[in-house]
């Protein structure tokens, strides 16, 4: 089963033609989750090889302009590329409270009719998560839209200090909290372990031969044999191979308690925000942002396989790019000084990374 993200958009505050505003694609079993919408992602996908109509959940790391603002026009030109007499499951939309209404009235305002149903999911946040004098209270609940499903209103779990957004048998979806300007979240997207190899020679000497038997074993399921013995899939099976996991952040300048270090631990993958580089630290925390120090410090915290800085200010040119004040390849001797042995990535619009299915452990 494939798995690969696509950045859309790598720039922070606007879009300009080097750099989109924020967007992530995480691509899985033929759908795909849409992480942040600024301006311009729809003319993004346009301009790469995804498809923008099997996108089936858009999660939003908070109510900046520049990772919002592309969301009505993306769900309207769905609509008009959308075959109004096929039946279509809703498309889900995760964010901060506050992103209903946002969605609502953009379409309400504009005389938009999706033709498509679309539901809604709420994250409340605390005030812990941005300074005291930017929080604000978003939980009234405006009118819904004709093709809304009504959505949840999730609350943060204290004791795993997360958000569970959803949750079935192979994939799991959590939130956690960031300290940002705003109230501002990261997600987690997790596999569920798959089982272990079957063992031939633990097979073969219970007797059990290719087959039924085998498969049911596979399933986790116990089988019983001829001879009245009972065997369970932990006889035969290897350990369960670990499920992929990556954790997409939003803004911040750093994560709230410990919820986040907990659920991105050992994540195959880390995208992680660095705005401004080392030299501009108090000016990145002053404004809720991070640095290459302050993510890679985050994902060696972490133990991560793989660290992908982005959202990287507009006044850093993509590498091999002339013009500007600074190049975005400064970042890398900041990040891999504090680094171990995890890979870094300065990401670039169109960037496509794969993430490998774990193999048993030998």
């Amino acid at each position: 089963m494939s798995m690969d993200v696509t950045f859309l958009g790598t720039g922070s505050a606007y879009p300009s033609p080097s750099r989109g505003a924020s967007a992530v694609v995480l691509r899985r079993e033929g759908e795909c989750w849409l992480f942040d919408c600024g301006e311009g992602t729809q003319t993004q996908f346009m301009k790469s090889q995804l498809k923008a109509g099997r996108i089936t959940k858009i999660f939003i790391s908070h109510l900046h302009g520049d990772h919002l603002f592309g969301l009505p026009g993306l769900l309207c030109t769905l609509s008009l590329q959308s075959c109004p007499t096929t039946v279509k499951q809703p498309v889900e939309i995760y964010g901060p409270v506050g992103v209903r209404d946002f969605v609502w009235r953009s379409l309400e305002i504009s005389h938009s009719q999706l033709l498509f149903p679309y539901v809604v999911h709420e994250l409340v946040p605390t005030p812990d998560q941005c300074p005291a004098e930017e929080f604000k209270d978003l939980s009234a609940k405006g009118d819904v839209g004709s093709k809304e499903v009504q959505g949840r209103t999730v609350h943060l779990d204290p004791t795993e200090e997360s958000y569970l957004l959803l949750h079935s048998e192979d994939v799991t979806v959590k939130a956690f909290r960031l300290f940002h300007r705003i109230p501002s979240f990261g997600f987690v997207v997790e596999e569920s372990p798959r089982p272990g190899k079957l063992d031939v020679q633990r097979l073969k000497g219970f007797g059990v031969e290719p087959g039924p038997l085998c498969s049911k074993l596979k399933n986790g399921e116990s089988i019983v044999l001829q001879n009245g013995m009972t065997v369970s899939p932990s006889d035969v099976l290897g350990d369960p191979i670990p499920g992929r996991k990556v954790c997409v952040l939003g803004d911040c300048s750093g994560p709230v308690g410990n919820g986040g270090i907990r659920l991105c631990l050992e994540a195959d993958l880390l995208i992680h925000e660095a705005t401004l580089d080392d030299t501009q630290t108090e000016k990145a925390t002053e404004y809720g942002h991070s640095t290459p120090t302050m993510a890679a410090k985050f994902a060696k915290l972490c133990s991560v396989k793989k660290l992908v800085l982005t959202h990287f200010s507009q006044r850093y040119r993509p590498a091999g790019l002339s013009g500007g004040d600074d190049d975005v390849t400064t970042f890398r001797g900041q990040a891999e000084a504090i680094l171990d042995q995890q890979e870094l990535i300065l990401a670039e619009d169109f960037m496509t990374i794969e993430i490998p299915m774990k193999k048993q452990n030998k």
